[in-house]
């Protein structure tokens, strides 16, 4: 790896350069697994953010980037992810301590932002120049070309830090724009890590630009800012419609993913043999564990025919009790803490109105015992299973962003779509049965912007990425993903200009 400039509380990257707060501010970055800080970062404001702004503006205006050939582009993104590989196990690390996964789950991430750099490098370069229009005459040449939208802001989560960062990063600048990042500020490392390996990729002083610092102030001041063309972002719902409304004053180009509460459906017929149920069960359970349910299309409501539950329930719950929890980095651990003591004490909250409500706890519903993997002082929750819920609890009704899963049960198709499109968000779903027909039906009735059968999570950078309802506007990944961050021209040329005569004086 090339020596970085970075350092300590200077990870603000504006006009190729690395600097510390104006204000002179830090905030120190905790790892999650017992509470201690590992890194301190510049905390940025609304004056690091025009600054930021300013320069990604000067770099778009009047920079070599938004006209560089699509082929020298694409040959970045591709060096890029090669970076990514080499430092595969530095970032992963970095990833794990960061939000308080896994290191394979670190890893992972890694191997995905990679693949997500070299998929839109793939992308545009094969693109045609224009798409041609038929004027009708041989003497008018008429085609629609894609240019850069202009300055994006890019404001990212803490659950997935730099997977949900080059989902963005990586297309806005395959269109040729430049930019401005705001990762969360409670997880910033592996994004300010990513800019040094852009700039050593070779990207022009100015292009890539990060602010670290808090929401209410850089992320409202991205929104709102005339420099700004497009903001995209992606988090909950009540900052993702502050950001709509922000960004509505100047008529900016919105992309929002604003969560999920998604449904996991399970058919009888899905659990005919052993070999079937085990792996419903299993694909359950990851559904609602993987990051301690910290994703945003985390399968969080289990719904399963009657016939199959007592029995479906009772192992999934017995399989929850033996997840092994503990810090990220250590050996054999399957599920890490939560990234903050306010997440667990919002999980602590749903879980206690679940209860009161009715809800019937299966497993967890409490912090695990302190071991010496599993520190007293980290954010740690068991898996919960929380049995016999309804749709008018809170529990089912709002995202949790933890590791509790509730059971709703069925005893119709009918009734089984019904309970899953019944919610203001629309990100994904699953559907799990043998009957190819049924599966076909289910998946076209549900209201979800991404449906898996029989299976749960595997995503594809060729595909789409976005949601109904509540969760959101705009699309991530895939060729509308990158078309998310261009602009489309009609360009009319006459070949043969002769005098129109409408007027005669």
């Amino acid at each position: 790896m090339a020596e970085s400039t970075q350092q300590g509380d200077r990870t603000l990257h504006v006009d190729g350069e690395w600097r510390a707060a104006v204000s002179g501010a830090t905030r120190e970055i905790l790892d999650p697994a017992d509470g201690t800080p590992f890194a301190v970062v510049a905390e940025g404001d609304e004056k690091d953010t025009d600054l930021a702004v300013a320069a990604a503006r000067r770099a778009f205006d009047h920079g070599d980037w938004p006209h560089t050939p699509v082929a020298e582009r694409a040959a970045l993104l591709r060096r890029v992810a090669g970076l990514l590989g080499r430092d595969r196990e530095r970032l992963g690390l970095l990833e794990s301590r960061d939000a308080g996964k896994t290191v394979e789950e670190g890893r992972v991430d890694i191997d995905c932002v990679a693949d997500a750099f070299r998929y839109f490098a793939d992308l545009v370069a094969a693109e045609a120049p224009g798409r041609v229009v038929d004027a009708g005459s041989s003497d008018i040449h008429s085609v629609v070309v894609h240019e850069p939208v202009g300055v994006c802001a890019l404001i990212t989560p803490w659950n997935y830090p730099l997977l949900q960062a080059s989902w963005k990063i990586a297309p806005a600048l395959a269109a040729g724009n430049t930019f401005v990042v705001k990762p969360s500020e409670i997880t910033p490392m592996t994004t300010v890590a990513l800019i040094d390996l852009l700039t050593e990729a070779g990207l022009p002083a100015g292009v890539a630009n990060i602010v670290t610092g808090p929401g209410h102030t850089v992320g409202a001041r991205l929104a709102e800012h005339p420099d700004v063309d497009l903001v995209s972002f992606t988090g909950g719902l009540v900052s993702g419609t502050k950001v709509a409304r922000a960004a509505a004053d100047t008529v900016k180009k919105v992309a929002l993913e604003l969560g999920g509460k998604n449904p996991n459906v399970v058919f009888a017929d899905a659990c005919a043999t052993d070999e079937d149920f085990d792996t419903a069960v299993d694909q359950a359970l990851n559904a609602a564990f993987i990051h301690s349910g910290q994703v945003c299309s985390a399968g969080a409501r289990l719904i399963v025919e009657e016939t199959v539950r007592e029995r479906f329930v009772a192992e999934v719950a017995r399989r929850a009790e033996k997840i092994r929890l503990g810090r990220g980095t250590a050996d054999g651990v399957e599920c890490g803490p939560l990234v903050s003591a306010q997440q667990r004490d919002k999980t602590e909250s749903y879980v206690a109105s679940a209860l009161s409500e009715g809800a019937v706890l299966r497993c967890g519903g409490k912090r695990p015992e302190a071991t010496a993997d599993r520190p007293a002082t980290g954010y740690f929750y068991e898996p919960t299973v929380l049995d016999q819920c309804h749709r008018e609890m809170r529990v089912v009704r709002e995202e949790v962003f933890g590791p509790v899963l509730t059971v709703e049960t069925f005893r119709t198709e009918d009734e089984a779509v019904a309970l899953a499109n019944d919610t203001e968000y629309g990100l994904a779903g699953a559907v799990w049965t043998t009957d190819a027909g049924r599966a076909r039906r289910v998946a076209g009735r549900l209201r979800h912007g991404t449906v898996w059968i029989n299976d749960f999570h595997p995503y594809l950078p060729q595909a789409e990425w976005g949601g109904f309802g509540k969760s959101g506007v705009g699309r991530e990944l895939g060729p509308t993903g990158l078309a998310e961050y261009r602009e489309s021209k009609h360009v009319y040329q006459n070949l043969a200009p002769r005098p129109v005569r409408w007027f005669t004086g």
